[in-house]
């Protein structure tokens, strides 16, 4: 069956139908990482989100049990160019493409990713339709055209828990910490439990009498979808834990509400990144770490010096050194730091991995 992808400023891409049949709508993104398609998936960071996947060969190794970060997929539609026939590995235990039509996600296959890829890093991230039902591109064009723009919009209270729940420490119990889920992925809670942390996870919107109730020893701010502009909630709720003096770490969206309850302000990236290869500089140690990432909304804080803020001075911890772009940020005078991509890492690489350990040194008061 044909399928047609269209972008807001007119490009159009022709092929075939992948996945399930219908229409769909979304911010069109590209993602660079060549393996873990099924963690990018189901990651609801990318909750509103077209994924474009660079890497031309997907669902080779099928789906399987083991490896989602939650408990659906989360994207808005799916680009492939060449989606594998037949699945091959040991682990797997269906299709990519069955899967994909059994939530429900539309999906086109058979085009130009590289075309589209260089397009959007050209032109910037923008709305975009995919549909095998309405092939006039002049009419998908008008709908994509009327579609919500992913600047302005407030995503994380449709990927949040309903319902608090709990993921014990793995062996001797050390410490117990809150997350709030923003949009917190499975393997998030997996690298605290290793370390001995019981992580108990909390709706987005609680605030910070909820928080402390529970009684943990720190608060985890997790990865989430959307404009971080939009978080005033949030934000505010930090703001009354750095009052009290919570130790507090975040990655992702956490990093965005963090930098927002320092003072800063947040802005949208032309294309973002996306992918499991970004290289980034703890400016700490000077090492350069290979990444996952997966945001388009960045903090904007100066590189080059502290800042004084109403919690102390804060600085830059992180930077990505493809474009500059502010990947950590850590207080001087306060317990807390954060940082821009996914260091839990479920399909690689593991080299910022060191940060959950960190986490643990900020609790013994060793940082």
């Amino acid at each position: 069956m044909s399928a047609v992808l269209v972008l807001e400023d007119g490009r159009t891409f022709a092929g075939e139908a992948y996945g399930a049949r219908g229409e769909t709508f979304g911010e069109a993104v590209f993602s660079t990482g060549m393996t873990g398609y099924q963690e990018t998936l189901t990651d609801p960071s990318y909750y509103g989100q077209i994924v474009v996947q660079t890497a031309p060969h997907i669902g080779n190794t099928g789906v399987n049990e083991q490896d989602p970060e939650s408990v659906q997929i989360w994207v808005a539609g799916y680009v492939v160019r060449d989606p594998a026939r037949r699945p091959s590995s040991w682990r797997s235990t269906g299709r990519l493409d069955d899967e994909l039509a059994a939530q429900g996600i539309v999906g086109i296959s058979g085009i130009d990713t590289r075309a589209l890829t260089r397009h959007l890093r050209e032109r910037g991230a923008m709305r975009c339709a995919i549909s095998s039902t309405d092939l006039d591109p002049e009419s998908l064009l008008r709908k994509v055209l009327a579609s919500p723009s992913m600047v302005g919009a407030d995503l994380t209270r449709f990927v949040s828990t309903r319902e608090p729940y709990r993921i014990d420490a793995i062996g001797s119990k050390r410490f117990s910490v809150v997350a709030l889920d923003y949009g917190i992925k499975s393997m998030t809670p997996q690298r605290m439990a290793e370390r001995g942390i019981t992580t108990h996870v909390l709706p987005a919107e609680s605030d910070a009498e909820q928080i402390r109730a529970v009684g943990a020893d720190a608060v985890f701010l997790a990865n989430g979808p959307g404009d971080p502009a939009t978080a005033d909630a949030a934000v505010a709720t930090v703001r009354d834990l750095l009052q009290a003096e919570v130790p507090i770490f975040g990655i992702c969206f956490g990093n965005q509400v963090l930098g927002r309850a320092y003072g800063f302000g947040t802005f949208k990236l032309g294309y973002g990144h996306r992918g499991i290869n970004q290289p980034v500089q703890d400016r700490r140690t000077g090492k350069v770490e290979i990444t996952a990432h997966n945001h388009g909304f960045a903090v904007d804080a100066p590189t080059d010096r502290a800042t004084e803020t109403d919690f102390g001075a804060v600085e830059v911890s992180h930077v990505c050194l493809n474009d500059g772009v502010v990947e950590g940020i850590r207080a001087r005078d306060a317990r807390a730091f954060s940082v821009q991509y996914h260091p839990e890492a479920a399909a690689g690489p593991h080299d910022a991995a060191y940060l959950f350990d960190r986490f643990v040194e900020l609790l013994e008061g060793e940082q």
